[in-house]
């Protein structure tokens, strides 16, 4: 038992490092070969964690294999127009100007209804609202309106809008970010001011803190009661 637990823990260690190592993309956004590598990945590390009677290095060798020719098909994907049209395939116009291409649709074998659900899953309900749909080549579609269905933003109106960054993380579950607070050269000691103005005395029972780029500091403390902001 002993054996397989540490065969189990060395070969889920290595497929996380393959995996790291190959990308950080979500499932859905895998290109149609990085799904199989994925897949195979994880059925070649499932066969030496069920038979102990196959050594490890069986499953290891092809794993890192696979490794090895996903980051170089990559590479040339990145590298090659050519190639990555090739690999990847190129994304499909299924709607242009507010039209259906039929022909399109027949060439991906897309039907209309698997259209109309992915339009519904975007918001788009109706048809007539659409401008262009382009299937992509990780399966996704991307919806572009006609410019009178668009949501109204601050440059339709011309209203002057102030920049806004990421806030910083100051405090996590009860754990100042040290880094953070450097980043904008402050120190522990403005914090616990900050935080004792409203009442918290006790960093460890602050749940999360941050500060945006207008100097606003958030927090929830670590009991169920309402953040607030200064």
């Amino acid at each position: 038992m002993l054996l397989v637990i540490i065969r189990t823990l060395i070969l889920y260690v290595a497929v996380v490092v393959v995996m790291r190592i190959m990308g950080k993309q979500e499932i859905r956004q895998l290109q149609p070969f990085e799904l199989v590598v994925a897949l195979m990945v994880a059925d070649l590390a499932a066969i030496p964690m069920e038979d102990t009677g196959i050594p490890l290095l069986s499953g290891l060798a092809p794993i890192t294999v696979l490794m090895a020719a996903q980051i170089t098909m990559s590479f040339i994907s990145m590298k090659s127009e050519k190639a990555r049209g090739i690999i990847s395939g190129s994304p499909s116009v299924v709607i242009k100007n507010g039209r259906i291409v039929e022909q399109e649709l027949r060439r991906l074998r897309y039907s209309i209804n698997d259209l109309l659900e992915q339009l519904r899953v975007k918001n788009y309900p109706n048809l007539a609202d659409v401008e262009f749909a382009i299937l992509e080549t990780n399966g996704q579609l991307s919806v572009i309106p006609k410019s009178q269905k668009r949501a109204v933003q601050p440059i339709d109106l011309q209203i002057p809008t102030e920049y806004e960054g990421l806030p910083l993380e100051l405090v996590v579950d009860g754990v100042v970010i040290h880094k953070n607070l450097r980043l904008v050269n402050l120190t522990e000691d403005w914090l616990r001011n900050e935080l004792s103005k409203l009442g918290v005395k006790d960093l460890k029972k602050v749940f999360f803190a941050s500060l945006d780029t207008a100097g606003k500091l958030f927090y929830q403390p670590k009991a169920d009661t309402s953040g607030g902001r200064v």
